[in-house]
């Protein structure tokens, strides 16, 4: 079987369950978890994002989930964009619940879009409250002043927080601009942002963000690691829940993986696609730190790749 081949179907009916069980004796102890910020939270280095279930049948979804708990992963994330992903994973999660830290988000800029999103988001994934809510997508100067603005969705999280539906507030976002206005403009607890090899050396993209959230205490959780670069113009996908390329070396995803967790992030979430949680869930257990040799070997591997994001003078491409 080739590679990619292996990777799409690493969930796929047992084929997922068998490797994840060769792992589930490193359980909970195997996989190092973080203190997320100032919030007094410590999540798995590793979270798994609810595209992972997305489109799957209910029974693959709460086998899926029953394995990450097993393995240790106790953050889990969410949004109603994508698809069907709460309808799966809320039922799959009832069970584990009160063990997990469970994110969510909305992409509504209106106090009453985010509010009808935040109450049907509770109702789906079967719980009374979320861990944490966010922001979701914030990548314009016009989704920060209406989000921020008079009737703008931050009315709704901060109302939220006070009646006990959220308990931390954050934002995710793919635009640094938008990420450090977010940060001025409220004390929130996390963010939400690519931290990537390539577009960290090659890209200039990724550190001032870094950078402010560290200096605000919070909670920086990690999107891209494995992302390779962008799908060229004509090109398929090649994985149906990436819209991006993601990187398939073995070698390479070892040293990416272990580059995003060294930036200071506390959990990282890994390509939507199964067999990159799977490979993502088994270098972060190893937990180890990158030598100077291998810094500088991601940094050279860096080099030679079109970068998912770039930052030039603050703007991104």
């Amino acid at each position: 079987m080739m590679r990619r081949d292996f990777i799409k179907s690493a969930f796929a009916g047992g084929a997922g369950l068998t490797f994840l069980s060769c792992l589930r004796g490193r359980g909970r102890s195997g996989l190092p978890r973080r203190e997320l910020g100032k919030t007094g939270e410590r999540l798995s280095v590793v979270g798994f994002g609810g595209v992972l279930v997305m489109n799957e049948e209910p029974a693959a979804a709460a086998r899926m989930v029953a394995e990450a708990v097993d393995l240790g992963v106790n953050y889990f994330d969410v949004a109603p964009s994508y698809g069907n992903a709460q309808e799966r994973l809320g039922p799959a999660l009832e069970p584990f619940r009160k063990n997990c830290f469970l994110a969510c988000k909305t992409t509504e800029r209106s106090r009453e879009g985010s509010r009808k999103d935040l109450e049907e988001s509770l109702r789906v994934m079967r719980t009374d409250r979320f861990d944490l809510y966010q922001l979701h997508a914030m990548t314009t100067d016009e989704d920060v002043e209406k989000a921020f603005g008079p009737g703008g969705a931050m009315e709704t999280l901060v109302r939220a927080r006070e009646e006990g539906l959220v308990r931390h507030l954050g934002f995710s976002a793919h635009s640094e601009s938008a990420a450090l206005a977010c940060m001025e403009r409220f004390a929130f607890d996390t963010v939400l942002f690519p931290v990537n090899f390539a577009c960290w050396h090659n890209g200039g993209f990724g550190p001032a963000v870094v950078e402010a959230a560290a200096a605000r205490g919070m909670g920086i959780l990690a999107l891209k690691s494995l992302a390779f670069g962008p799908v060229r113009e004509g090109e398929e996908k090649p994985f149906p829940k990436c819209w991006y390329r993601p990187i398939e070396d073995d070698a390479l995803s070892d040293l990416a993986v272990r580059f995003t967790l060294s930036k200071g992030v506390t959990a990282l979430i890994p390509p939507g696609e199964p067999g990159f949680f799977r490979k993502t869930v088994e270098i972060a257990a190893k937990n180890r730190a990158l030598s100077e040799s291998e810094e500088e070997r991601i940094r050279n591997a860096a080099a030679g790749v079109t970068p998912l994001f770039a930052s030039n003078n603050g703007q991104e491409n």
